[in-house]
């Protein structure tokens, strides 16, 4: 009997530690394919400058920010327009809350789906996450950043922080970036994903 409770205990530590680890590969896959798609200059916000590009600088990654939220739908959203950095004022509606505790405060953010995406095949399921913390102008970009997530198929969402970035504005001109509403604006650090930009 207890030969049978080691190799059951042994087994959820290794479950644990290959999630942990696939949870880690997973922003770090992030990571490498946000710095690949800056260095290209047919897909980076660069353009030009993309080949003189060496990289976001990246938070260490911490399972810390990485939470299981409770998801809250919007029932009877009413669409708004999202302000922005320039003139355009893209479509938009509160799709949910996500319910969640981060260093023993607990935490809520909107989350929102853009009309526009929805409309596309390939980003109907797509939703956003706008949103400051106390890092902003100090060790992450002012502006506040961002974590693509998509629709859940039940009442929780995993909000995975070392996923966030920068809008294109943190880089470079021309560029109309969504300010994240004051609703999301936490009142903690969030010292994960892509640090402000390099100077």
């Amino acid at each position: 009997m207890r030969t049978i409770h080691l190799l059951l205990t042994v087994a959820v530590l290794l479950c644990l530690e290959m999630n942990a680890q696939v949870n880690e590969q997973t922003a770090e896959e992030f990571q490498r394919e946000l710095n690949t798609q800056y260095k290209d200059p047919e897909e980076s916000p660069l353009k030009k400058k993309a080949k003189f590009f060496k990289g976001h600088n990246f938070f260490p990654i911490d399972s810390t920010f990485r939470v299981k939220a409770k998801f809250v739908r919007t029932l009877n959203a009413i669409p708004f327009q999202m302000k922005t950095t320039g003139d355009r004022l893209p479509v938009y509606e509160k799709y949910g809350e996500a319910h969640f505790t981060i260093q023993g405060k607990e935490l809520i953010l909107s989350i929102y789906q853009g009309h526009a995406q929805r409309e596309t095949e390939a980003y109907e399921n797509h939703l956003s996450l706008p949103f400051t913390d106390k890092s902003n102008g100090y060790e992450s970009y002012a502006g506040g950043r961002f974590v693509d997530l998509e629709i859940p198929n039940d009442d929780f969402i995993i909000i995975d922080f070392n996923k966030s970035y920068n809008p294109y504005c943190a880089y470079t001109t021309g560029y109309s970036c969504v300010i994240p509403p004051a609703e999301n604006d936490l009142d903690i650090k969030i010292l994960a994903g892509v640090m402000k930009p390099k100077k």
